[in-house]
């Protein structure tokens, strides 16, 4: 299920381009990482990936994920995922019934709260089920945040800075354990991060100029 972008180009309304022709493909389980400046459209081409591009700017290209072609689909018809430096957790939610909430709606009754309970079980969380988010440390709740996305069975997954908020031991830790669970659900990732310690080992990298 390879993401692939086809001569894309992201231009500002008053006509400005980001970046013109940009071509690459991300294939199941792969990381690419993108660098380079604030402002050179790191952000933004996320945001064309996922459907939420800001009115500020207009592309042309293609996007398909598995040759279907996304750039018609409203966003919560792409199944794309993204993790934010931010965990953007509800707060008026306990902890499974924030898991729960992303769940997909075939999942019923019931079967939603023990899938929830199922999976803090896997990540060892399962004693914060009826937590609210605040009350839960840093590194629970970017656990918690990961495991939510997963749960929703994403296609692609977009990363964007999401360990630059975290102290340096639970950097390290969260970073591996996030790859390990893409690399383990086979999904095609994109990141952006300004940090080359955030790159896995040996994998692709596009730094500013971008040239894919």
């Amino acid at each position: 299920m390879s993401l692939c972008l086809k001569n894309l180009t992201i231009h500002k309304k008053e006509g400005e381009a980001l970046f013109t022709e940009l071509g690459l493909e991300v294939k199941p389980g792969e990381v690419l990482s993108l660098m380079g400046p604030s402002g050179c459209g790191k952000s933004t081409l996320l945001d064309v990936i996922a459907g939420h591009l800001s009115d500020e700017f207009t592309y042309q290209g293609q996007i398909q994920l598995e040759g279907q072609e996304l750039s018609n689909l409203p966003a919560h018809q792409r199944n794309v995922g993204i993790l934010f430096q931010d965990d953007l957790l509800f707060p008026h939610l306990n902890i499974w019934e924030n898991l729960a909430f992303a769940l997909p709606n075939n999942v019923q009754g019931d079967a939603r709260k023990q899938q929830a309970l199922q999976a803090l079980e896997s990540i060892s969380l399962l004693n914060l089920a009826e937590s609210f988010p605040e009350q839960v440390s840093g590194g629970q709740r970017a656990r918690i945040n990961l495991t939510r996305m997963l749960l929703a069975k994403p296609r692609v997954v977009l990363l964007d800075e999401p360990f630059s908020k975290l102290d340096k031991t639970l950097r390290e830790q969260f970073r591996d354990w996030v790859f390990e669970q893409l690399a383990r659900e086979d999904i095609p990732t994109v990141m952006v991060t300004h940090d080359e310690q955030d790159i896995p080992l040996g994998s692709r990298v596009l730094t500013w100029p971008w040239v894919s």
